[in-house]
């Protein structure tokens, strides 16, 4: 991969944010609260977050030049080496920033990069990974040679002329071809390992990154699959076997979507989402204690019918329920008010999946057994239709 760390261990960073199109100022800071976790994830502090409202970014440096350098003077003499911005910048961008702030700028697609970089294990991984960087890098050359020296490293000490960049070019051209060589026979040996689970039900966890999928994998196939309070703390995808009351089923849990994911990563990780789109049935976790846990639930519908995996039968669990009552019940409300308005939510969302909602609590195990049986009824409803004269994979 791209030796080329964009986030430092303790780092002190400012987020900045642009209220432009449809976006309104709370989206916009619900938004900047999620970079601020990214950036965590990554092993940055933040330390002061911008807003500013413009028709549309501007072209040379995103932001209007009055709130740049009202971040520069709060910069000075302070020991802050990172300003993150929410949306993808260009070369250009990145650079007049940077000759204005005097300090590493980096957009949230370069901080995506850099957490899946850290996060990746496999070959597959590290190479899909690898290949994203660079399709990210391409664009960028020109405006990308000053930053690269911020960073500590890159392609040289001083600016470029037209022949080095486009020597640069070329050779990171080439490495593309290469990655994407490498990674089409990755991909081929995934699909003939997927084609060898023989006529099992594939079952696939997708949500939104950090909402407990691997923490509910764990407790569906009683194994320990790596769970953390961090974004994207799965990146490969794990697969195991599963047997409820003698029927056999496939379990995944794949990787988790975000907004804005940069989309070089949506076609590097191909093989991944291959988990999703080949799967029988999705189990589709929401994080439902989270404030826009709807919008979430948005972002992953769109993301599964961009990689053609919406259209499938599909469980939707409602996860942190603990949490949800926790953070909307005050504690003096009676009983009989609590359960009203939660039999109102459970009922507004079975409506929305057509009954094929479930509500549970991964941490405190609530409704585990509702779910169970929530999966086996469609693992052997679809045995059922796929092997009418079977019997082994019913009873």
């Amino acid at each position: 991969m791209l030796d080329n760390k964009v986030v430092y261990k303790e780092e002190q960073a400012i987020l900045v944010g642009l209220i432009y199109g449809t976006q309104s100022e709370a989206q916009v800071k619900e938004y900047l609260e999620e970079l601020a976790f990214l950036a965590l994830t990554a092993g940055a502090t933040t330390v002061k977050r911008y807003i500013q409202k413009l028709p549309h970014p501007d072209s040379r440096t995103f932001i209007g030049k009055g709130k740049l350098e009202e971040i520069k003077k709060y910069l000075e003499g302070k020991d802050i080496g990172l300003v993150i911005f929410d949306d993808e910048l260009t070369g250009s961008q990145i650079q007049n920033i940077e000759k204005i702030l005097d300090t590493k700028v980096i957009d949230r697609s370069d901080l995506i990069l850099d957490i899946f970089a850290r996060r990746a294990q496999t070959a597959q991984a590290k190479t899909q990974v690898e290949l994203a960087q660079y399709q990210y890098l391409l664009p960028r050359l020109k405006g990308m040679w000053s930053h690269l020296e911020r960073l500590g490293g890159g392609i040289g000490t001083r600016g470029p002329g037209e022949t080095e960049i486009e020597t640069d070019r070329r050779i990171v051209k080439e490495k593309i071809s290469l990655l994407r060589k490498r990674l089409g026979i990755i991909d081929k040996q995934a699909a003939v390992q997927r084609q060898e689970r023989g006529e099992f039900i594939r079952v696939a966890l997708v949500g939104y990154t950090n909402v407990g999928k691997s923490t509910i994998m764990n407790l569906l196939s009683k194994s320990e699959v790596f769970a953390e309070n961090k974004l994207f703390a799965t990146l490969d995808t794990t697969t195991r076997k599963i047997v409820y009351e003698t029927t056999p089923f496939l379990l995944s849990d794949t990787v988790g979507f975000i907004r804005k994911l940069p989309h070089h990563l949506v076609e590097s990780f191909k093989s991944t989402l291959d988990e999703v789109r080949e799967a029988d049935i999705l189990l589709h976790v929401v994080d439902i204690s989270h404030q826009q846990f709807e919008e979430q639930l948005g972002v992953v519908n769109s993301t599964l019918q961009e990689i053609k995996a919406f259209d499938k039968p599909t469980i939707t669990i409602f996860n942190k329920m603990d949490m949800y009552e926790k953070n909307t019940f005050d504690e003096w409300l009676e009983p009989e008010v609590k359960k009203e308005i939660l039999d109102d939510l459970k009922e507004k969302w079975q409506r929305e999946t057509l009954g094929n909602a479930v509500f549970i609590s991964a941490v405190e195990r609530t409704n585990i057994d509702e779910l169970r049986h929530a999966i086996l009824s469609k693992v052997r409803e679809l045995y059922k239709i796929r092997y009418p004269y079977k019997t082994e994979f019913l009873y």
